[in-house]
């Protein structure tokens, strides 16, 4: 049996969402709000880290959302998500490799730093600085509190535009040997990577990859993928899309600014 606590708009629970899509896999839904019930003692048990998603399988947790798409693949092998030749199974694991350890951090800066700075800019300082502060990632905390009291004007928004683009510029790169990002096939780098260019596209920053054609020709094909369709953007609802709307100012202009200054 099946189960998965997520939220919909999360980027890593996003991924193992489509993995299980693709499997034609079947979870029990557990729908967080993360605010502040992440971090209820409960939740605690089943993932240290207080993030999502934590995926139950047969009663154990699995925790780490790329390390959850490698165990996906192990457990329910067909349709396989890993490629059978070593240099492309090593592509799948850089990519993952690069979001774990920088492109992460920067979506949720950029994140923070637009769609979700104006709730928390209409909550008291102290009550918005406790909230972020109840992560256990003191680093992740420290990048929340800078973005919201200064937006795109922070310090750390020049490095997370930077990490997009060496994502952006991988993505070219392998999309020039194959229609995916490791080759042929569909795969759990596709998985991984998916929901990075939505949540760019949802900020208004589909621009980035305006001078890569093959990037917007893999995008059209993965917003159609059936998988895709049904774990993201079927689950949208008003309230979920709701951060991303209207954004103002429109962060676009000053992105393009810090690009070309780059």
């Amino acid at each position: 049996m099946l189960e998965l606590y997520h939220s919909i708009n999360s980027v890593c629970a996003q991924k193992v969402r489509i993995a299980l899509a693709e499997k034609g896999q079947q979870a029990k839904d557990h729908l967080m709000t993360l605010r502040g019930d992440q971090f209820e003692p409960a939740y605690l048990k089943l993932n240290p880290s207080g993030v999502v998603p934590t995926l139950i399988h047969n009663g154990e947790p699995i925790t780490e959302s790329s390390l959850i798409l490698y165990y996906i693949d192990d457990v329910f092998p067909e349709p396989p998500l890993m490629p059978k030749e070593p240099r492309q199974r090593h592509r799948v694991r850089m990519y993952n490799k690069l979001i774990d350890e920088y492109l992460h951090n920067s979506c949720m800066i950029l994140t923070f730093a637009t769609a979700f700075r104006p709730a928390f800019l209409k909550m008291a300082p102290e009550a918005w600085q406790a909230e972020i502060g109840k992560s256990p990632l003191k680093r992740r905390a420290e990048y929340k509190r800078s973005v919201i009291e200064h937006g795109l004007d922070s310090e750390f928004v020049a490095e997370a535009l930077a990490q997009h683009r060496k994502l952006l510029s991988w993505m070219a790169s392998s999309l020039n040997s194959g229609p995916y990002l490791a080759g042929e096939a569909f795969s759990n780098a596709d998985c991984a990577v998916i929901p990075y260019i939505l949540r760019l596209e949802l900020l208004k920053l589909g621009g980035m990859w305006d001078r890569y054609p093959a990037i917007a020709e893999w995008w059209g094909q993965m917003r159609t993928r059936p998988s895709v369709k049904a774990s993201i953007l079927d689950r949208m609802t008003e309230a979920d899309a709701a951060p991303f709307k209207n954004l103002q100012p429109d962060p676009w202009p000053k992105v393009r600014e810090l690009l070309q200054a780059a």
